[in-house]
């Protein structure tokens, strides 16, 4: 009824006891509206007498004759004297917005589930060349200072904007010259490089479930003389190391990948030596414990979940309450750092549309990948910007008598 009453206002479409709206908000009901009406005119729709449809058997063609016998109104020579809307524009309407209905039903529609799947899909974004293009070597947000929001993000350079995320981090983590460090979930080693460089003295090691992303990253560490650097291919949840390995744990946005979160952090806590600092940066949902989570937030929250391999989101609360739980860390802290990091999605839009190349010439695969990222971008800066998701920092240090029991979660709340 919604659609022929559409058609109906445009004058494509007869609509027998239906009420047909003009553009002055009124309304009339009639029982035929004229195929001849302007959707520009200002009369009310006309009550047509006698109307005489006829259509071929087969279904293939279609000839409207419309007889107009009498009318209750005077029809103005201008509305009149307007062309007939035909059987072909009406055609071409209707494809046009099964088009459309086709195209959005297919973006709406999640492709990559979760299932035990990440590596591959990393795999696939690495050798694709796309992604790195675009982010550089740093597969996370970047940090936009109060200065460079306020010029406009687009002047900030959003590769750079990365390394300064990296350089913020580092120094909310209050890491103190860390001599072993471990990147979890590295993707192509870009902050392990740096970190390695920044510390030549430590050794750094960068761990991920894609042998794509541990090949490029080698190849990488190899052009620039790193050698305090080495990547593998390893489940964060079961880790190689024995206990007491490292300095400094650092997991920047690969806790949303992990199908067990309180696991994640007791990993990374197990092989953090005592007195060492873990560090994670996250995607977050918000706190649902107050204001319980709605349909709508939880359709939106599994689209996102589906579309990049997520299992799922927690908040960073939950999240300090898991370090809290381990019974061996102390001093937690969380923060939100939505407003200095949501600039970044997108910006890393607005970094294809004025460099689109790369993607015009890998053809229509990658064009329809793209597009599916571009999607998925802009809808993960709405669940930001409207508080359905927050960006989490959490940190910690491991108790040196191993008892954290007594820790309390502190909320940084620093203007950023």
């Amino acid at each position: 009824m919604h659609r022929q009453q559409a058609l109906c206002r445009r004058g494509t479409l007869p609509v027998s006891g239906s009420r047909c709206f003009n553009p002055r908000g009124k309304s009339t009901t009639q029982h035929r509206c004229m195929a001849s009406f302007s959707p520009m005119a200002s009369e009310p729709c006309v009550e047509s007498s006698t109307i005489d449809v006829y259509q071929s058997a087969a279904g293939a063609s279609h000839n409207v004759i419309a007889t107009i016998a009498a009318s209750k109104a005077d029809v103005p020579a201008s509305v009149s004297a307007l062309p007939v809307v035909t059987p072909t524009v009406v055609a071409g309407a209707a494809a046009a917005a099964i088009a459309i209905y086709t195209i959005k039903k297919v973006f709406d529609t999640p492709s990559r589930t979760y299932d035990q799947n990440v590596g591959d899909e990393y795999d696939n974004w690495t050798s694709d060349g796309i992604l790195e293009y675009y982010w550089g070597e740093h597969i996370h947000l970047g940090y936009y200072t109060k200065e460079e929001r306020a010029a406009g993000y687009k002047k900030r350079d959003f590769i750079e904007a990365k390394y300064t995320f990296i350089d913020k981090m580092l120094e909310w983590s209050a890491a103190d010259a860390p001599k072993s460090v471990l990147d979890v979930g590295c993707g192509i080693g870009g902050t392990s490089r740096y970190l390695a460089k920044t510390y030549p003295g430590a050794q750094v090691t960068g761990i991920t479930l894609s042998p794509n992303q541990v090949k490029r990253a080698t190849e990488l560490a190899k052009e620039r003389d790193l050698n305090n650097v080495d990547f593998k291919v390893m489940n964060a949840l079961e880790m190689d190391y024995p206990d007491d390995s490292f300095d400094l744990v650092w997991a920047c946005e690969s806790g949303e990948h992990m199908p067990d979160k309180k696991a994640y952090v007791e990993e990374m806590t197990r092989v953090l030596k005592p007195g060492g600092t873990l560090v994670i940066a996250t995607w977050c949902q918000r706190d649902d414990t107050a204001a319980p989570l709605t349909e709508e937030d939880k359709s939106r929250l599994q689209f996102l979940y589906d579309e990049w391999a997520h299992p799922y989101f927690i908040s960073k609360e939950a999240y300090g309450a898991l370090c809290r739980g381990t019974g061996k860390l102390g001093d937690v802290t969380i923060s939100d750092w939505t407003t200095p990091t949501i600039n970044s999605w997108r910006h890393s839009i607005w970094v294809g549309v004025w460099d689109p190349w790369i993607v015009v010439f890998k053809g229509p695969k990658a064009w329809y990948s793209v597009m599916r990222e571009i999607v998925t971008l802009e809808r993960m800066h709405r669940a930001f910007a409207d508080g359905l998701m927050e960006y989490g920092m959490i940190k910690a240090k491991k108790t040196v008598d191993g008892d954290g029991r007594s820790a309390l979660v502190v909320t940084d709340t620093a203007d950023r």
